[in-house]
């Protein structure tokens, strides 16, 4: 079986593609992705967001059983922010009722995550820095859902990043079962652990019953 992701992020495909191998799954990117028109995830949930993405991919490439996630980090001391806006935090506009954030520079990654400890830093001291890492995977053909998947991880927020691998908020989250963050733990280990990692097991095993 050949699944294929409706993701042009190196970091996610690779992990996608390992994992599948334990199962004789074939994970592939998906052809063209760049030339056909991003939908609009305009949903208030992972879930809905990565329904939306798996059906206009599928629709895009008929036959194919394409599979798309939204997934992100929820922060609720921030009412759950970055959430379904994880991806683009530091491009999105001025939340109301919120000061201007200070001049942000560098990589979306790192923008992202100087946005993130800003607004961690503006909350009083005693505030938590819980956090929880979630993943929404949907799978479809031709236009169809054909099954879904989530998965999540809980953990804390530091105050400066720690580790070189890894991508988005890996450097800042603390997975406190290790005492390290997801970008100091290796690709297969994360894997075990991360949130898409458990999302995407469910998926495969799902994928059983096609």
């Amino acid at each position: 079986m050949t699944l294929y992701a409706a993701t042009s992020n190196p970091g996610k495909l690779a992990e996608f593609a390992g994992a599948a191998q334990t199962c004789a799954i074939t994970v592939l990117a998906l052809p063209g992705l760049d030339a056909i028109p991003a939908p609009v995830e305009d949903a208030t949930t992972f879930q809905g967001n990565a329904d939306i993405k798996a059906a206009a991919y599928s629709l895009a490439a008929p036959g194919l059983l394409v599979f798309a996630d939204d997934s992100g980090l929820e922060v609720p001391a921030l009412d759950n922010q970055p959430g379904v806006h994880s991806a683009r935090y530091a491009d999105r506009p001025v939340l109301e009722g919120s000061s201007p954030p200070a001049s942000l520079s560098g990589s979306l990654d790192q923008r992202n995550n100087a946005l993130l400890l800003q607004r961690m830093e503006s909350l009083p001291p005693s505030a938590s820095r819980a956090a929880r890492f979630v993943c929404h995977l949907a799978l479809a053909r031709d236009g169809e859902i054909l099954l879904r998947s989530q998965g999540s991880v809980e953990g804390e927020i530091l105050h400066a990043p720690r580790g070189a691998a890894g991508f988005g908020y890996d450097p800042l989250f603390l997975f406190p079962g290790l005492n390290r963050t997801f970008a100091e733990v290796p690709r297969e280990e994360k894997w075990r652990i991360s949130h898409r990692g458990i999302a995407f097991r469910n998926l495969l095993q799902q994928c059983r019953l096609l």
